[in-house]
C-alpha cells in the first residue's frame, strides 16, 4: 500500500514538471547571461575552527551569482560572478562557549560546460574573498576575554551543476570547500 501511494506521488509530480522540463533551453549559460542561484549550505565548515564542540545555529544561506564573459572558450563558456554567504554556530565547552556569526563575500570565477547534457549546466568554480567572524562569549565562568573576532581569507572551489526548468527557473547543487561541503538551491537566469 505505501508502495503504491509513493508511485502514485512521484507519477503526479514528474506529470506536474514535465511541461517545465520539456520548455527549458539547450544553451543554458550563453554570454551575456546573469544567472543568481540563492539556497543553503550543508555541513558547513566553521569558521577556521575544528572540533567536536562546535555545532551550527543556522546553516550557511548563500547568494551567488556568475556572468556570461565568453562563450565558446574552449568546450565551455566562461563566468564571473560573486557571492555573499552567512552562517552562524556556536562552540560549547559544559555550559561555557562562544556563539559566532560569519559573513562571507567574494569573487568568483566560474567554467560552464553547458552543451554535454540537455538542460544541465555543468560547472568549476573558485572564489576568492574574506570572511569576517564576530563571537560572543556566554554560559558559566564568563570573562576568560578570548579574542573570537577576526576575519580571514576566504578560498572557496566547487563543482556544480544546474538544472534548468523552464528558460529561467533551475535547481543547483555545489560540492565542494569553503563556505560548506554541499551548497542546495535555486537558480534565477535574467
Amino acid at each position: 500500500m505505501k508502495r503504491n501511494f509513493k508511485m502514485i506521488a512521484l507519477s503526479l509530480v514528474l506529470m506536474l514538471l514535465l511541461p517545465f522540463m520539456v520548455s527549458a533551453q539547450d544553451n543554458l549559460f550563453k554570454q551575456g547571461d546573469m544567472v543568481v542561484n540563492a539556497g543553503i549550505g550543508l555541513g558547513a565548515i566553521y569558521g577556521n575552527y575544528w572540533g567536536t564542540g562546535y555545532t551550527s545555529t543556522m546553516p550557511p544561506i548563500f547568494v551567488s551569482g556568475d556572468y556570461c564573459l565568453r562563450e565558446d572558450l574552449g568546450p565551455g563558456n566562461l563566468g564571473v560572478g560573486g557571492l555573499i554567504a552567512f552562517s552562524s554556530y556556536k562552540y560549547e565547552y559544559f555550559g561555557w562557549g562562544y556563539k559566532y556569526n560569519t559573513f562571507f563575500i567574494g569573487v568568483r570565477g566560474t567554467y560552464h560546460f553547458t552543451d554535454l547534457v540537455a538542460n544541465l549546466d555543468l560547472y568549476g568554480a573558485v572564489t576568492i574573498g574574506g570572511k569576517i567572524v564576530k563571537g560572543k562569549e556566554y554560559g558559566d565562568n564568563v570573562g576568560y576575554n578570548y579574542n573570537t573576532n577576526g576575519s580571514s581569507g576566504l578560498f572557496e572551489l566547487a563543482g556544480g551543476a544546474r538544472y534548468a526548468f523552464t528558460e529561467n527557473i533551475g535547481v543547483m547543487a555545489e560540492l565542494g570547500y569553503g563556505v560548506a561541503w554541499l551548497k542546495l538551491g535555486v537558480a534565477f537566469k535574467f
